[in-house]
């Protein structure tokens, strides 16, 4: 206990930093599939839905992966499990750069996908390392440079795959993430394990979340065609229902569960998770939407852009997710949570409907998505921040774990119905979806953040948080 109480003073300015250029590292890697997916689909012949199943893979893999190295984390030691994680996340990219086909980049993601359980384990190293103070701004700052790492990735993607070839536009990221590892395993000093339990890893409680979580994503892609399949669609949902019943059963008795459950049930995490995930599901609606209006021909209704040119039609709203995170932080200080989530909140609806009328010109788009970015920014790095001060430090990884796992379950949803809804509404014999569907899009992404407010309304303000 007093290495514990003594821990502050181990840390300094540049251990923090090597955390935050990992955060940027992956922030980078993970989004260089955005902007160019119109071009990875003409280059490797997908199909709308297709494409919405590339944008998510690495993010299922995320919503599983998180879990499992929060806890891993808060009971062995934040550095020592994520050393380990970037390893796979290296590899991950390096099968990507080298992919010859969809199948292979696929599998690239997949393993990427772990990257997302290396916030958590930042988390646990600043709450191990630092006083309460000066841990919330070291969390802003890693939750910012992370964001960061997104403008970059979006930024560079398209040039660099339209330059050089869609291959590089992954292994530049992956050498960023090697370096920063490198980096962090050389200034973070090792952090004490946490309360130790005798109980193993909850295998049966991870292969079930993962059916639970491939049979959801298979049912999203298959709606599209629920009149030509209704028999296999139904198989599905009782699969899906199956998988998520037994998955509930199997967290509830288990002696160290992989998503306790318990913890969940929490009025601050269990809000914190929803809002997380409604507020994701909208703005992946914008993420995946934007490009494909902005890649359809102008002989149709578009702007033939190129994936260069969408990188730098989404910079924008790249910045100002960026600047979303320390504002967030000042907001939440001086006025609580509650305020920043509300006025996010409302400043993404008023942009989704705004898109719902006006999508024709250029700065419609570039303005809508830049608020719908500073909103995302501004609601999420409040409610993890929220999160993470607000449960015990042996509980930091895991609580973390839980919004980031409905973070990308948000974003996994919202690209995934916004792939169907477009090949639904796709005529036969044309590779353009109807207008409407974009429209339909941001209609339905706004009306369902909307009904989030039920719950803002909810949360604690100020110190009574």
């Amino acid at each position: 206990m007093t290495a514990t109480l003594a821990a502050p003073a181990r840390i300094g300015r540049s251990a923090v930093g090597a955390l935050g250029l990992l955060a940027l590292a992956t922030g980078a890697l993970e989004s260089v599939v955005t902007p160019t997916l119109p071009l990875l689909q003409r280059e490797l012949g997908m199909t709308p839905a297709e494409g919405a199943l590339l944008s998510i893979v690495l993010l299922i893999t995320g919503a599983l992966v998180t879990p499992v190295a929060g806890r891993f984390g808060d009971r062995y030691g934040g550095k020592k499990v994520l050393i380990r994680l970037m390893a796979v996340v290296s590899a991950g990219g390096l099968v990507s750069a080298l992919a010859p086909n969809l199948p292979v980049l696929l599998l690239g993601q997949i393993l990427q996908g772990a990257m997302v359980g290396a916030l958590p384990l930042s988390f646990i190293l600043v709450r191990a390392h630092l006083p309460a103070g000066e841990s919330k701004v070291a969390i802003g700052v890693v939750s910012g440079l992370f964001v960061g790492g997104g403008m970059a990735g979006t930024l560079s993607a398209g040039p660099v795959a339209e330059g050089l070839s869609r291959h590089w536009m992954f292994a530049l990221p992956t050498l960023a993430v090697i370096g920063a590892a490198l980096l962090v395993n050389s200034l973070m000093p090792e952090d004490p394990p946490g309360r130790s339990d005798r109980a193993g890893v909850d295998w049966p409680g991870l292969v079930l979340l993962s059916g639970t979580l491939v049979t959801l994503m298979l049912v999203l892609a298959l709606a599209p065609e629920a009149a030509a399949q209704p028999l296999a669609l139904g198989a599905l949902l009782v699969v899906l229902a199956a998988f998520t019943t037994g998955w509930i059963a199997v967290e509830r008795r288990a002696l160290a569960p992989m998503v306790d459950l318990r913890l969940l049930a929490r009025p601050a995490v269990w809000k914190s998770c929803a809002l997380t995930f409604v507020i994701c599901l909208g703005t992946s609606v914008a993420v995946y939407l934007v490009p494909q209006l902005l890649a359809v021909s102008e002989q149709e209704y578009g702007f033939g852009a190129g994936a260069t040119e969408i990188g730098f039609i989404l910079l924008p709203g790249a910045l100002t997710a960026a600047l979303a995170g320390p504002l967030s932080g000042i907001g939440a200080r001086r006025f609580g949570s509650r305020a920043v989530v509300t006025t996010g909140t409302l400043l993404m609806i008023a942009a989704l409907l705004a898109l719902t009328a006006a999508h024709t010109e250029i700065w419609h788009l570039v303005t809508g998505k830049a608020l719908i970015a500073l909103a995302n920014g501004l609601c999420v790095t409040a409610l993890v921040t929220r999160t993470a001060t607000g449960v015990e430090q042996h509980e930091t990884g895991i609580a973390t774990s839980l919004v980031l796992v409905t973070r990308v379950l948000g974003y996994a949803v919202g690209a995934q119905l916004s792939g169907a809804l477009l090949t639904a509404r796709t005529p036969s014999g044309s590779d353009v979806p109807a207008e409407s569907a974009f429209a339909t899009g941001f209609f339905l992404a706004g009306a369902v953040t909307a009904l989030s407010l039920l719950v803002v309304r909810t949360l604690g303000k100020g110190a009574q948080e």
